[in-house]
């Protein structure tokens, strides 16, 4: 087609016609370097080197299908400077670079094919593929070229199988056992996308043994394969009947087509008995149609005469097919651009060295940087490495059950677009094999690690496959298949099934909260409580229960433990600077007020009982300078701890995200530790003296002696501030600054009702046993 279309273009080579030879090789080195001679002999003779009075001049050479073919003729033709165009061959201008210099290769680099395949594994995510070559060097080679790629991309060989090569005749029984442990084997594994390398003779071979497996096992083969671009789907006569279900829904890399004008049009005319003087039209016509013409070796008794009027368009799709394949359309390539070499020569040269046998290689310069617009429309160059700069077609196999089948174009490698953009697939577009359900097929070592879930290797197995873990604590995966969980933002945490990260929740002990508004309410009722206590004792004021144990002190502590209970309010609400500079100051200065009080009561209360003894020196300590002298001293020790602190490392407004999982708490940190507990130590330490004198004067008169009562409050107050360092330290978030306000009411309760309730019992319920003569004989008895 290609050499009659130029020939009938006035435009490419006027007056000069173009002619083809198309000798068979069979896939024989032997004949192949037999045919390579040949071309420089004598017509019909063969004598190597010598040709006279030969008018058809050779101008170039269209390998055979097979990458051995063109390797063969390559070490012939390169003696002679001749170009031999290879279409079967993608290895980068053969691996023998001594013959580089004759050959242009017009399919792609397969170093673009096996990114390509790598590209299209990880667009369907089909990380564990098994391998299958035909055992011989080129399939070894194409192992190990993609097998490290593979692996590099995180994808793994579950299995490699080869099958055994044989002649192209071959004894197919011969390989029965072995092809059926194969059969077998394949059959079992959980991979689903097979790459299968190999050539035309390859698919002939795998047909026939995909159709005994099939028919001994008894189960349809239903895998995806991947098919390279150096295979075809080709059949021979024998073959051309056989059903090709197997390959159903398949995807194979194809050379760059395109559908040519005049190609479809070409072939339904196509008559063998007008092409008298094309040598293969009619051995190939008797093959297709199963037909003889007169005179023929094919003839036979019960084989039909050839008309020469059968169509193309009838034979089965795997043995001819009518649209122009990556192959063909290679070859069509190939025959333009020497074509359009030639007519660039011409004009510059005479005819006669245009007729000539090309000795000097004057083509190669040429050929190297042509490019020229085909009948497609498309361009046609070929680089200074004497390679066609294009890509491949992604095509897939669809059959029905008549046997025909067609190749639908579902997407394209581009080697030269764009990063990101050399794979294009139309997913919408492709048919999968018929086991499938026309659900795009998994092809996994395991099952995917779902959100939630990391993976982990299993020993001595490949890498892809894994057991799925949960995340650790505080971590998520959000997507399949995670090689490991990643920690939220410190804003967030995981949810309960560790897939996505959630706001985290801002918090702090608001009057809003059920837990701060009841607190609050607390410190307001025992304030109120406290201010009737107050109240109570001003307005009997000199009544002797009152004077009994120094009223001053009393009045001390009744004011002390009034802001006590409001102290617990400043720990309520959004922490501000202000606030957290003052509350543990405010609260700390108040109670040791409030206990140096207490101590003050205890230790005048043994004072007085001991200055009563006859000729006792302790009557000069009697009085109200001494009990404010001990409160004053004991809260100035206080402040001065207050005061370092703030001096040093003050409290501050803080974030705590870590302590609460889902919280973010919104607090007031303390800022120096140490301080802190040097605060709470010195009152411990105040109430622990203020116990222990009382603890020694609870047996003293009851005129003078409220000991009992003051060892009871220092009793609870110890109690509840030993409680708290535990509890406070277990504690996270807002509950912290509740445990701390519940101690600061529970311990000023704790003194409010032990000393003070007893006596307000008398106040206002037994106002008759508060006079000075019953306590007076109280004391008698």
């Amino acid at each position: 087609f290609a050499v009659n279309e130029i020939n009938e273009n006035p435009k490419i080579l006027p007056n000069v016609s173009l002619g083809f030879h198309i000798p068979e090789s069979y896939f024989s080195q032997k004949r192949s370097y037999h045919i390579a001679v040949e071309l420089f002999s004598t017509q019909y003779k063969f004598v190597p080197n010598y040709s006279c009075d030969v008018q058809n001049s050779l101008i170039g050479v269209i390998g055979g299908l097979g990458a051995e073919t063109s390797h063969h003729l390559a070490a012939i033709l390169d003696i002679y400077k001749f170009p031999q165009f290879t279409y079967g061959d993608f290895v980068p201008i053969l691996r023998d670079h001594s013959h580089s210099l004759s050959l242009y290769r017009m399919a792609p680099n397969e170093i673009h094919q096996y990114k390509g395949i790598v590209q299209l594994l990880l667009h369907f995510k089909w990380i564990w593929v098994g391998l299958m070559t035909m055992d011989e060097e080129n399939g070894e080679l194409f192992l190990s070229n993609l097998l490290p790629i593979l692996s590099q991309n995180s994808i793994c060989a579950a299995f490699t199988e080869k099958i055994p090569s044989k002649g192209f005749f071959g004894d197919i029984l011969n390989f029965q056992g072995k092809w059926g442990k194969i059969f077998v084997d394949v059959m079992k594994s959980k991979a689903n996308t097979i790459i299968l390398y190999g050539e035309a003779l390859t698919m002939i071979t795998l047909r026939g043994l995909l159709h005994e497996g099939e028919a001994e096992y008894g189960k349809s083969f239903g895998k995806v394969w991947i098919m390279v671009a150096q295979m075809d789907l080709v059949a021979i006569s024998m073959h051309k009947d056989w059903d090709i279900e197997a390959f159903h829904g398949a995807l194979a890399f194809t050379t760059h087509s395109h559908e040519v004008p005049g190609f479809q049009n070409f072939l339904q005319k196509l008559n063998p008995h007008l092409m008298k003087g094309n040598g293969f039209i009619q051995p190939f016509w008797e093959q297709a149609f199963d037909c003889s013409f007169p005179n023929s070796h094919f003839n036979g008794d019960d084989v039909d005469t050839c008309t020469g009027e059968e169509r193309l368009q009838n034979l089965p799709g795997p043995f001819f097919e009518m649209s122009m394949t990556g192959h063909s359309y290679s070859i069509y390539n190939a025959v333009q651009a020497l074509a359009n070499s030639v007519h660039a020569m011409y004009p510059s040269k005479s005819k006669a060295t245009v007729e000539r046998r090309n000795e000097n290689g004057d083509l190669h310069p040429i050929l190297r940087r042509i490019s020229f617009n085909n009948s497609a429309g498309e361009t046609v160059h070929l680089n200074e490495n004497g390679e066609l700069t294009m890509g491949f077609d992604i095509t897939n196999l669809i059959t029905f059950p008549n046997k025909s089948f067609v190749r639908m174009k579902v997407g394209r490698m581009n080697p030269w677009a764009p990063p990101g953009k050399d794979l294009s697939i139309d997913e919408d577009a492709i048919v999968w094999p018929r086991s499938f359900n026309q659900v795009m097929p998994l092809s996994l070592c395991n099952d995917n690690c779902q959100p939630g879930y990391q993976k982990k290797k299993k020993e001595g197995e490949p890498f892809c496959c894994y057991d799925c873990i949960p995340c650790p604590k505080g971590k998520i995966s959000h997507k399949k298949d995670a090689d490991f969980c990643t920690m939220c933002q410190k804003d967030h945490y995981p949810n309960k099934v560790k897939n996505r990260c959630i706001p985290k929740l801002i918090t702090f002990l608001s009057y809003k909260d059920p837990l701060g508004m009841r607190l609050a309410i607390f410190a307001l009722i025992f304030s109120l409580i406290t201010a009737l206590v107050l109240g109570a004792f001003i307005m009997h004021h000199d009544t002797p229960i009152v004077k009994a144990n120094n009223r001053s002190l009393t009045y001390t502590l009744l004011m002390s433990l009034l802001l006590c209970f409001p102290c617990a309010l400043l720990f309520i609400g959004h922490p501000v600077k202000v606030m957290c500079l003052f509350r543990q100051v405010a609260f700390a200065m108040v109670f040791s007020v409030a206990v140096s009080s207490v101590l003050a009561k205890t230790i005048t209360v043994v004072l007085a009982f001991m200055a009563t003894k006859p000729g006792s020196s302790m009557r000069k300590w009697v009085g109200k300078n001494v009990a404010n002298s001990i409160v004053l001293l004991c809260s100035l020790v206080q402040g001065i701890i207050c005061i370092v602190w703030l001096a040093i490392n003050p409290p501050f407004p803080d974030i705590d995200m870590n302590s609460v999982t889902e919280e973010i708490v919104l607090e007031c940190n303390e800022g120096s530790v140490t301080m802190f507990y040097c605060v709470l130590g010195y009152m411990g330490f105040l109430a622990i003296v203020s116990f222990s004198v009382a603890f020694q004067a609870r047996k003293l008169p009851d005129s003078f002696n409220e000991a009992k009562l003051i060892t009871f409050s220092m009793l609870v107050f110890c109690s509840v501030w030993l409680s708290f360092f535990p509890t406070y330290l277990s504690t996270k978030g807002k509950y912290m600054v509740a445990v701390e306000i519940f101690s600061i009411l529970a311990s000023s309760a704790g003194l409010l009702g032990c000393i003070f309730f007893p006596k307000c019992y008398i106040i206002v319920l037994r106002p008759e046993l508060n006079k000075r003569d019953l306590l007076i004989k109280r004391n008698v008895h």
